[in-house]
This record gives structure tokens, C-alpha cells and sequence, in this order.
């Protein structure tokens, strides 16, 4: 079963999906156009479980043990995104798991894994990485913008060649908001 919680963060509303034993999607409410105060503030965190069509669960819906568990990856979570926010998280460790994508995407966010907190990569340093040719960027391109966990998987961290920040799903003002608060080298 799947679970979609809303919560507040410094980017705007995020909608999180878990299944019973881990984080599966997140993604922004308002991928573009919603633009919240400055990244700096207090992340505000409200977790509201809500059904498919984003109804509200009442609150005897959320008594099962799968509830519980869910609970705890999303405490888990609330926790951790409020310390990568205050600039004291680096890693996530909240279980999470991919249930979408093709072969070749899952290779690509694997290896956005590996990009460290506060680093950048090129979408060509990525395609490299995985013993693919330079001409593979666009398609690294495009498995980033396909990414069902950004912030956790760090997308945000492959930049353009030329040292533009490339896109983002979320937008890119996100993106460097997220490069910034990493401490990431400036972008042009």
C-alpha cells in the first residue's frame, strides 16, 4: 500500500510518498511556480496522510500497524530534512526505494549517490562515471529530471558543462537554493 503525506519545507509543499517499508516519491506541489521566503527559514513540517485524490485520512484511519510503520519513516524523515535544512544533515539515512524507472535510470540515481554533499558533477562527468560516451549527457540529463526522490537523491548536484545549473524538475531556482545551502562552488 502506498501513503502520501504533505509537508512544508523551505522549497514549498512537498507531497511524500511511502509504501509500508520505506520513502518512494517525493515531489514538489507546485513544481515551478510556487516561490516560499528565503530557504534560510525554520523548516516547517506538517504531516498530513492523505488518500489518492490528496482527502485527508481521519485520524482512525491511521491506527494499523502499517500506519505506525509509515509513521516512523516519516518522523524519521520530518527529522532529517529539518537538519539537512539547518545545514546539520549531509546524508540521508531514512529508508528509501525506487519503484520506478528503466534500467539505465536506476544506474543514473544510483550514482547520484555517490556525488558528495557540497559537490557538483556534470551531467558528462556522470555519463563518464558509468562508462558511457560524452554524447550520453542528454540521456543523464534526462534520468535526473526523472528522478521519483529528489533531495535525496541529490539531482540537484549535476550541473551543465559550461557551469550553468542545467534544469531541475522543481525549477531551478530550487536547484540553487539547494546548491547553496550545501555550500556547493558557485554556478554562473
Amino acid at each position: 500500500m502506498k501513503y502520501t503525506f504533505l509537508m512544508q519545507s523551505p522549497l514549498g509543499t512537498l507531497r511524500v510518498i511511502t509504501t509500508d517499508a520505506a520513502l518512494s516519491g517525493i515531489d514538489f506541489v507546485n513544481q515551478i511556480d510556487e516561490i516560499p521566503g528565503s530557504a534560510a527559514e525554520q523548516v516547517a513540517i506538517l504531516s498530513i496522510p492523505v488518500d489518492e485524490k490528496e482527502t485527508p485520512l481521519l485520524a482512525a484511519d491511521q491506527k494499523s500497524i502499517c500506519m505506525m510503520k509509515v509513521s516512523s519513516i516519516i518522523e524519521q524523515f520530518e527529522k532529517e530534512l529539518a537538519s539537512y535544512f539547518s545545514g546539520t544533515l549531509q546524508v540521508f539515512t531514512v529508508p528509501f526505494a525506487v519503484e520506478t524507472g528503466t534500467e539505465f535510470q536506476k544506474k543514473v540515481w544510483q550514482a547520484l549517490l555517490s556525488i558528495p554533499y557540497g559537490e557538483t558533477r556534470t551531467y558528462g562527468d556522470l555519463a563518464r562515471s558509468l562508462g558511457l560516451t560524452l554524447g550520453a549527457s542528454r540521456a543523464v540529463g534526462n534520468a535526473c529530471g526523472a528522478n521519483p526522490i529528489p533531495i535525496i537523491i541529490p539531482c540537484h548536484r549535476v550541473v551543465a558543462a559550461g557551469g550553468s545549473l542545467g534544469g531541475y524538475s522543481g525549477g531551478l531556482w530550487r536547484k540553487a537554493r539547494l546548491l547553496a545551502l550545501e555550500g556547493a562552488a558557485s554556478i554562473a
